[in-house]
């Protein structure tokens, strides 16, 4: 195929983790798995929400908002992969390429703002208890989820419209297991100055943004904490953002250290195998270290398994 216009290109190839045929049996099984239980448990934290009165307050709200976004962020690369490893295929249209970016970019940011939202419903609770319910009104509350949306889905369409300019030569093998923005930019051969200026520029505003608010918020809470005086005051503040820190912790340290790592030459197979952890393992994780220690989330269960 000639240099041309992108038009012209008809599918892409997912090279995915493995060239060895008998480990696709063992490679389906394992995400087949972690598909099924991230999108189970995600349900089950959704209803559990949902159902209990008691859980309709600000921060479970943004945790089911989460929930359902981390089984959208899953669903938009796992059965895909699947269904090539099934099929002994690794095409993808050109089309679904693109559609595959854009939501996957969509629900990435998506995951990051609902982060943040979460961290400052911790700040507010902890730094400003006695107004809580004042600040963190319903209205809000969905104003802050709306806007995260509306900010995602026009850096997801800049992001796509971007990439529909770009020309393909005949390298059309993506190292990866998805449509991912970065590794297309890289496969194109026109001049991609712009799409990663609008791509970096993007993260930096998006994504450091967030970050910073996360940041901003935890400086608070972490002040507010030390000026309690007794240890178990201390303590049950701090368990109350325990499980989002654990969260915010496992997404951005598996996500630096996969882009980071993208950075160095032929680590293009050794980069697909580690965003495994920011877009499966840890929307599976999700539920679990949001559950396991708290007990609403677990009374809440227990009576959905006791109807």
């Amino acid at each position: 195929m000639e240099s041309g216009n992108d038009t012209q290109i008809s599918e892409f190839f997912l090279l995915g983790f493995s060239e060895e045929q008998e480990q696709q049996p063992l490679v389906f099984g394992l995400f087949l798995s972690m598909y099924l239980i991230t999108v189970f448990g995600n349900l089950l934290l959704i209803l559990a929400v949902s159902s209990d009165s008691h859980l309709h307050t600000p921060m479970y709200f943004f945790l089911a908002n989460l929930s359902f976004v981390d089984i959208c962020f899953t669903s938009t690369t796992i059965p895909k992969m699947l269904w090539n490893i099934q099929t002994q295929s690794k095409v993808i249209t050109y089309a679904g390429c693109i559609t595959q970016m854009y939501f996957f970019t969509l629900f990435a940011v998506l995951d990051v703002f609902l982060l943040s939202v979460m961290a400052y419903d911790r700040y507010v609770a902890i730094c400003h208890p006695l107004n809580y319910m004042v600040f963190m009104n319903p209205l809000l509350c969905g104003l802050l989820v709306m806007a995260s949306w509306i900010m995602c889905i026009l850096n997801s369409l800049l992001q796509s419209l971007m990439m529909l300019r770009l020309s393909f030569c005949t390298h059309l093998h993506i190292p990866h297991f998805f449509c991912e923005l970065n590794e297309m930019v890289q496969l194109a051969c026109s001049d991609t100055f712009l799409n990663n200026l609008v791509m970096y520029f993007a993260a930096v505003l998006l994504g450091g943004g967030a970050f910073a608010g996360i940041l901003y918020s935890y400086s608070k809470i972490v002040s507010s904490i030390r000026g309690i005086s007794s240890a178990q005051g201390k303590y049950k503040a701090f368990s109350t953002c325990a499980s989002h820190l654990s969260v915010v912790c496992l997404f951005y340290c598996t996500m630096l250290g996969v882009y980071l790592s993208s950075a160095a030459p032929q680590s293009s197979h050794a980069s697909a195998i580690a965003s495994v952890m920011y877009t499966v393992v840890t929307p599976m994780l999700n539920p679990f270290i949001y559950s396991l220690r708290n007990r609403d989330i677990k009374r809440a269960l227990k009576r959905i398994q006791g109807a």
